[in-house]
């Protein structure tokens, strides 16, 4: 398992920042969560969502009012930071902050973006692309890989573990507006790097809401489960007290309220998974 091998890996919070308010109304909801000793979590919340279906989507409050308001999370709570990248520059103010530094999936063959998030002390975490084949995404991951140890030639579940180089599912692209979630693509992604599994994305419905993209949350927990039962090292759920006025992803969303018994969920499928493997060595 990555990171802490005893513990899942949980990156939680809103899509995107809309106000103080309402960042520190889920970070004290999600308190119950983060502070489970079976979890190590990182709140998640982006400053811009630079890849929005329209020109007049809300993006958030962009990169320094943003990044202030999650240093000032981080510092209240105690919570590690995940936000996204869009561009190289960003890089560093964002390390200074952030815990883990998330290449969207649209952008996880950008070279120079992944080499600068590489070149920082943060956690990488690379979205697969929902074109991509999984097994293609070990050059992303060599890519940073190389950049933080120039001697490495091939990308492997313990240098990505070492190197703090991570990987998450999120769906691939299935006909027009829709996307499936290929479990084989856990298996495959985990020879080369610790997998997270992206629940709440991969229910998304691309551009299917006029101008933005739709989702069903409903699906969300027969995913996490499903792939809790497979084996990942974490899972990337975005959380909203009121889902259906959230600014960006709402359908997509688990209310906040649900979060925690679903986290229940998964964590006795890991239990039951544990003891079934010490029982088969036994």
């Amino acid at each position: 398992m990555a990171n802490t091998k005893n513990k899942l890996i949980l990156m939680s919070g809103p899509c995107v920042i809309e106000s103080e308010a309402q960042l520190l109304r889920i970070a004290e909801g999600i308190a119950k969560v983060a502070k489970n000793p079976q979890i190590d979590f990182y709140f998640k919340a982006s400053f811009d969502k630079a890849n929005r279906t329209s020109l007049d989507a809300y993006r958030g409050p962009g990169l320094e009012k943003g990044l202030k308001m999650l240093e000032s999370i981080k510092k209240d709570f105690g919570y590690k930071i995940i936000t996204d990248i869009h561009e190289s520059h960003q890089a560093k103010p964002i390390a200074e902050v952030a815990d883990i530094i998330q290449i969207p999936a649209f952008l996880c063959r950008q070279t120079d973006l992944v080499v600068a998030v590489a070149k920082t002390d943060s956690i990488i975490n690379i979205k697969k692309g929902q074109f991509m084949n999984p097994k293609d995404m070990r050059y992303s991951t060599l890519k940073a890989l190389k950049t933080r140890d120039s001697y490495l030639q091939e990308a492997s579940f313990e240098e990505s573990y070492k190197h703090k180089v991570w990987l998450t599912e999120r769906g691939a692209s299935f006909g027009y507006g829709n996307l499936v979630v290929d479990m084989r693509s856990l298996v495959i992604m985990r020879e080369f790097a610790p997998v997270i599994f992206d629940a709440t994305h991969s229910v998304q419905m691309p551009g299917a809401a006029g101008g933005k993209s739709g989702g069903d949350s409903s699906f969300v927990p027969y995913l996490a489960r499903a792939a809790a039962a497979v084996g990942v090292d974490g899972f990337f759920m975005e959380t909203h007290y009121d889902p259906a006025n959230a600014l960006s992803d709402g359908a997509n969303m688990v209310a906040l309220d649900k979060l925690s018994g679903l986290i229940d969920e998964i964590l006795a499928i890991r239990a039951s998974l544990e003891r079934t493997s010490l029982e088969n060595k036994s």
